[in-house]
């Protein structure tokens, strides 16, 4: 099943995302202040489009645990996309894509990479779906299985936690940080530095206390990794490297969190991952 991916408002949106972040890491504010406008003026309370973003995202990102919900949740989905106003919804689209195409002009815009472009897909096929008079029985019940799966695919997401009250501006911060990290380490960052970065972003202002405890533990479970290595690896080379390493970590300040001390954590979450394929 194939759908247009430029009508897509969860793609779109993510796309505008990324145009912003890779404007500031350029230092063109000029262009990102562009695109934050588009979002702001085509995006805001009482729009369709509005409305199908939030639904989109009731769809994509909620973590669901509990199968009894899940159908509760696609017929609460599907009711709520059939009241969207259709035709209005289209123009709102049209006119988004036509800011894009005039104000952004960036002919690599819609060819950037979305890690979850087929999820993103997904949703906007099942709400077309939904919406439509003639469905296919066939087909619908494929999508809703799909979304179905979808709702309770663990997504790991640390932002979901009620203690972040996380805002569009964190997100874009953690699209910048985690592009500037990669590039630092001229490869992409792993699940646990990805979580590092999160914290960071997201606890450093709105609770400070939960950040340190956050890297307080990382640097416990160090030592434990790097104990259990001693008492299991003959690597006489290695061994002889435990004790400084176990010192520096000691050293880590866990209650004043900066960039410095985030490339630290991450530099260490590095190491112990690869002491960890000893094991």
């Amino acid at each position: 099943m194939k759908h247009n991916k430029k009508r897509n408002v969860g793609i779109v949106y993510e796309l505008l995302l990324q145009h912003i972040s890779n404007k500031l890491i350029e230092g063109d504010k000029r262009s990102a202040k562009i695109a934050t406008k588009l979002i702001e003026q085509n995006f805001k309370k009482g729009t369709e489009l509005y409305k199908e973003f939030r639904l989109f995202n009731a769809l994509s990102k909620s973590n669901i645990t509990n199968t009894h919900t899940v159908a509760s949740i696609i017929n609460e989905a599907k009711i709520a996309s059939k009241k969207l106003d259709q035709k209005k919804l289209e123009r709102e689209k049209s006119k988004l894509l036509k800011d894009i195409n005039y104000r952004i002009n960036d002919k690599n815009f819609y060819y950037r990479s979305i890690p979850n472009y087929r999820d993103l897909g997904l949703v906007q096929m099942a709400l077309n779906e939904w919406r439509t008079t003639e469905s296919d029985i066939k087909k619908l019940v494929d999508l809703e299985v799909r979304i179905g799966e979808l709702l309770l695919k663990d997504k790991n997401i640390v932002t979901e936690d009620k203690d972040y009250n996380v805002t569009h501006s964190d997100r874009l911060v953690l699209k910048i940080l985690t592009e500037k990290f990669n590039k630092r380490y001229n490869d992409d960052l792993t699940r646990d530095q990805k979580k590092i970065i999160e914290h960071y972003v997201f606890l450093s202002d709105k609770n400070p206390s939960l950040l340190e405890n956050f890297f307080t533990q990382k640097k416990k479970e160090a030592i434990v990794i790097l104990e259990s290595f001693e008492d299991k690896s003959d690597n006489k080379y290695l061994l002889s490297k435990v004790d400084n390493v176990k010192s520096k970590i000691n050293e880590l300040n866990s209650s004043n969190i900066n960039d410095t001390s985030v490339i630290k954590f991450l530099t260490l979450t590095k190491m112990i991952n690869e002491i960890s394929k000893e094991l």
